[in-house]
């Protein structure tokens, strides 16, 4: 059973990664996760937005970036203005302000399309997880003798897990492309 339980938790793991990939993506609501993709440099290294100040989300259409150091508040800007997300900070000297517009019907169809292309990625690593796992069984019968049934029973087991994980991949997809089809 030891297979069974490695195949469970590298579902675990690529169901674990699917979630952090639909937090980035972009609803029409503001949440911190949105801005976890930004690299800042600073320091002369590029860092990760939430290692250079406090992100946070006081309304729900705007997100604010509080750095710990005053000076990288350009950085900071020039950072969010870069990045892919369609950002529009302010800067008032102390802390940066992000609203996050409302989205077209056209923009939430290519992030529906993203969330698709996510989604297959994170079964096409599950069906990957399941074919390590059938192959080590078949390893198994010829080093330790396993009968032809319990090979079928083991090979079962593997495929009643991947269904499970798959159909928890697609209501993840379901959850998130309702909320950005929210308007």
């Amino acid at each position: 059973m030891a297979t069974l339980q490695k195949a469970r938790q590298r579902m675990d793991g690529a169901i674990e990664a699917l979630r952090r990939e639909f937090a980035s993506v972009r609803t029409g609501k503001a949440s911190p996760a949105l801005l976890d993709s930004v690299r800042v440099e600073a320091y002369g290294s590029p860092m990760p937005l939430n290692q250079v100040g406090t992100v946070s989300a006081p309304e729900p259409r705007m997100l604010t970036v509080q750095p710990w150091d005053k000076t990288m508040l350009k950085a900071i800007e020039k950072a969010l203005r870069e990045s892919d997300l369609g950002l529009n900070p302010s800067n008032d000297g102390n802390m940066i302000r992000i609203p996050i517009p409302a989205l077209t019907e056209e923009r939430r169809k290519e992030f529906v399309k993203m969330l698709h292309k996510l989604t297959e990625e994170a079964r096409v690593a599950v069906r990957n997880v399941r074919r390590d796992a059938n192959d080590e069984v078949k390893s198994r019968q010829k080093d330790e003798g396993l009968s032809e049934d319990d090979i079928r029973r083991e090979q079962g087991e593997v495929q009643k897990l991947t269904d499970q994980y798959i159909a928890k991949i697609e209501e993840l997809m379901k959850h998130k492309e309702a909320e950005i089809m929210e308007v």
